[in-house]
């Protein structure tokens, strides 16, 4: 943070835009507008293949799975794309009133946009580190990666990278597999209203 510039505070993430997305890191605003379409499937995908592990509907279960859900650590205050408690460690996580958590995650996932990725692969990382989450997925769209990372005792570890096609069993949801194509926006998908050829 500069010389004489003040802290920043949650007012200040109150009087974003509406649909921007603030964060409070080392006492410094990071805002962002919603992302793009294939940024958004992306992630919205991902939640819906691993809805198994929080539902359970004929899936291992055992576990919350929230979008966007709003982490407070202090001072801290982060938003990460997916979110995910053992129940056994959190029995309790969803029966509170406020619309923030104080309790870390086991598993954070971001999904990496060209303006966010630095901040989401530097710091955010080492706040989710520093917090105890134990596990963290970085999602590249547009290279089509995930790349799992494990918690160290003096960092993460990069415990998987897969790409493209692969169907893959990427801890901490390894007891089912994951088919990574179904996440990927094909580029040969026409935009509304382009003209086909033919």
């Amino acid at each position: 943070m500069g010389r004489g510039k003040r802290p920043a505070t949650y007012e200040d993430i109150e009087a974003l835009p509406t649909g921007w997305v603030g964060e409070i890191i080392d006492d410094e605003l990071w805002a962002f507008p919603r992302p793009a379409a294939w940024h958004s499937r992306a992630a919205s995908k991902l939640g819906v293949l691993l809805d198994r592990f929080d539902a359970g509907q004929g899936g291992p279960g055992g576990w919350w799975l929230l979008d966007e859900p709003e982490l407070h650590f202090g001072k801290q205050v982060l938003v990460p794309d997916l979110g995910g408690w053992r129940r056994e460690r959190a029995p309790g996580l969803l029966e509170r009133d406020e619309p923030f958590f104080d309790v870390a995650p086991d598993w954070v996932c971001e999904v990496l946009s060209p303006s966010t990725a630095a901040l989401d692969r530097g710091r955010k990382l080492e706040v989710y580190h520093q917090q105890g989450v134990s596990h963290a997925w970085l999602v590249d769209p547009r290279a089509h990666t995930l790349e799992v990372y494990r918690r160290g005792r003096r960092g993460w570890r990069l415990a998987a990278r897969h790409g493209g096609e692969e169907v893959v069993r990427a801890e901490p949801f390894d007891a089912e597999p994951l088919e990574l194509g179904l996440l990927w926006v094909s580029k040969s998908t026409p935009a509304p209203g382009a003209p086909t050829p033919g």
